[in-house]
Parts: structure tokens; C-alpha cells; sequence
């Protein structure tokens, strides 16, 4: 590279910035040659084309001296701008009062002065806020990619989680009730198909994660059998623009089977409900708990998994200030409500 393309990268820039100075230059030549010729200075044009080109390098200069010096910073320095504020303040005063009162020979230095720390100054801070903006989205460029790998790594989760939970409650029933196993395992083969090949995006039609919550409930009801007293209230009809993060709800109907079963009672409740209305998705569990489960069941409680951590965390990134889980809880039930902001394709 040779010296002058190496100059030209480094002090005035990109090559868009130069050809920009050239017309800004152009444009300033005709406001100070009026005020070169209003302060009495002789051969007026070429005064106000020197000075023209001069404050255009002044400009650079400034942005060139704030390089190394912005390249670090993420926010606005408040004494640099208070001073870079100051010197443009005091510069245009001044020649606006050098324009009024003439002060005989001094007049040509006390006008470049002045012009050259505007320039500086006002390179310098577009300089500094150029680099604090850039330097601020390139952070929130990163972090927002790095938001995205947590939370497709949260969701490839769920799948083995989920897993893990049907492979054990599947064992138990070869051991004493093993003719419910083939349709548990049709049940089973469609429900992994979603969650493994149909969940790829951060939000996916709420008609299809409430199919997959239908297919979760028949499965739990053949493997529990008649002690299971079941009521649903799943909306029908939803639009087909609106979205969810995918396997949100079914971590909490899964929890709310899980612990049922632990009851002393002869049958088990539960009681699952989505509606949608104007912006809002609320969803609804409640289930019946066993005494010995009240600790298990806290939404901050690690035993009682990772599926419930896991879901807060998406929760937290995904709707951030636009969702609200209350869970309670009173002698028999446990309930939980969910209340999404809608989202749309």
C-alpha cells in the first residue's frame, strides 16, 4: 500500500468522508468569503478558500487526534464533551465579535485561531460519538447473539429432558401395566417429532404447540389410567399469526402430572386451560399435590428440576416485562398461571 493511500485511510478515513469534505468544503466557501470580505481582509476569495480547506483539515485532524482515544469507548465522556462544547461555544463568539470590531494587523491570526480549534473540536466530537455508537451497537449486536445461542441451547434441552422424565414413567409401567406400552410409545414417537424436528425457531404457530400440549395430555391419560379426573379448557379456534416460544407451557402440565400422582387421594385433578384474547395468552394449571411434595413443587426449588429453571430463564429473555407467572398453592391444589404478551409471524 503506499503512503498516500495509507494517509488517506488513516487520517481522512473511509473515501466517502473525503469526497463529503470536498463538497462540505465547497458549501463553506461562499459564508466565509462574506466574512472575510466583512472584516476587511484584502484578495477576500483567496483568503476564504485557504481558510476553507483549512478548517476542512481542521475537522480531520480533530478526528484523527480522537482515534485511539474512542476506539474503547462504550458511552459518552461528559468532561470531553463539556469541554468540546466550550470550544466551539468560545470559537463562534469570537468570530462573531471579530467580525464586528476589527483589530487592525491582528485580525488574520485571531481569525485562523479561532477556526482552527472549532474545527478540532467539532472533529473530535463527531469522532467520539461516531465511535461510542458504533462500539454500542457492536455490543448489542453481541449480545443479542449471544441471547440467541443461550436460548437455542435452553430449548435443544427440553428434547432430553423431556426424554428422560417419559423413559422412566414408561419403565414403571412395564413392570405393571405393560399393555399400555404401545400406545404410549405412538403417543411418544409424535411427541418427540416435534420437539425435535419442529421447534428450530424462537417462536413457533401457538395451533401447533397446542396440538403438542393435546397430544401430552392423551398420553398422560392412558398412562394413568381411570384414577385420573381430567378437565381441559384449550381454546379452538386460534389465529394462525400468533406465536410462542415453543415447549414453554408443557414444562408446567408436565410438572403438574408429575407431582398429582404423588397424592394420598384416590384420584388425581387436573385441570389445564389456554385462552387468548385482544394481546394476551393466559394459560392455567392446577393440579392436586401430595404433602410430602410441598417443597419439591417451588418454582425455585433445583429437585424439582431443571425444567423449571429452564423455563424461567427463557421466559426472563424472550419476554422480558411482557409476561406474569403467579404460582399458589393452598392444602390439596397447586396452581399455576402464566400470562404471555401475544406474539406475531
Amino acid at each position: 500500500m503506499s503512503m498516500n493511500a495509507s494517509m488517506n485511510k488513516s487520517f481522512f478515513g473511509k473515501n466517502l468522508y473525503f469526497y463529503l469534505a470536498v463538497i462540505g468544503g465547497g458549501l463553506l466557501f461562499a459564508p466565509i468569503d462574506a466574512y472575510v470580505s466583512s472584516v476587511g481582509i484584502h484578495a477576500d476569495e483567496a483568503v476564504a478558500v485557504a481558510v476553507s480547506v483549512f478548517f476542512v483539515l481542521a475537522v480531520f485532524a480533530g478526528r484523527y487526534i480522537m482515534q485511539v482515544w474512542s476506539a474503547s469507548l462504550n458511552s459518552l465522556p461528559k468532561v470531553f464533551l463539556a469541554v468540546a462544547g466550550l470550544l466551539i461555544l468560545f470559537s463562534g463568539v469570537w468570530l462573531f465579535f471579530h467580525a464586528r470590531f476589527s483589530l487592525g494587523r491582528r485580525t488574520g491570526i485571531l481569525f485562523f485561531v479561532p477556526m482552527m480549534l472549532l474545527g478540532l473540536a467539532a472533529g473530535a466530537l463527531v469522532k467520539v460519538v461516531h465511535a461510542v455508537t458504533e462500539n454500542q451497537l457492536l455490543a448489542a449486536k453481541s449480545e443479542a447473539a449471544q441471547n440467541k445461542s443461550e436460548l437455542h441451547l435452553l430449548q435443544s434441552q427440553l428434547s432430553p429432558h423431556f426424554l428422560f422424565n417419559t423413559l422412566n414413567n414408561l419403565y414403571g409401567l412395564s413392570l405393571t401395566d405393560h399393555q399400555k406400552l404401545p400406545p404410549l410409545l405412538l403417543k411418544l414417537a409424535e411427541l418427540l417429532r416435534y420437539s425435535v424436528y419442529d421447534v428450530s425457531a424462537l417462536y413457533v404457530p401457538l395451533a401447533s404447540e397446542m396440538a403438542y400440549l393435546r397430544n401430552y395430555i392423551e398420553f398422560e391419560r392412558i398412562r394413568i389410567g381411570e384414577k385420573l379426573v381430567l378437565t381441559t379448557d384449550l381454546e379452538d379456534m386460534v389465529d394462525a399469526e400468533v406465536m410462542i416460544a415453543p415447549m414453554l407451557l408443557i414444562v408446567f402440565l408436565e410438572n403438574a402430572f408429575k407431582h398429582s400422582k404423588n397424592t394420598a387421594d384416590q384420584q388425581i385433578f387436573v385441570h389445564v386451560s389456554l385462552k387468548t384474547w385482544e394481546n394476551s395468552i393466559l394459560f392455567t394449571v392446577k393440579n392436586t399435590y401430595g404433602n410430602e411434595e410441598t417443597s419439591s413443587n417451588s418454582l425455585d426449588d433445583r429437585s424439582s428440576g431443571f425444567g423449571l429453571h429452564n423455563v424461567n430463564k427463557r421466559l426472563e429473555m424472550l419476554y422480558p416485562d411482557t409476561h406474569e407467572l403467579q404460582v399458589s398453592k393452598d392444602e390439596k391444589f397447586y396452581k399455576v398461571a402464566l400470562q404471555l404478551k401475544t406474539q406475531y409471524e
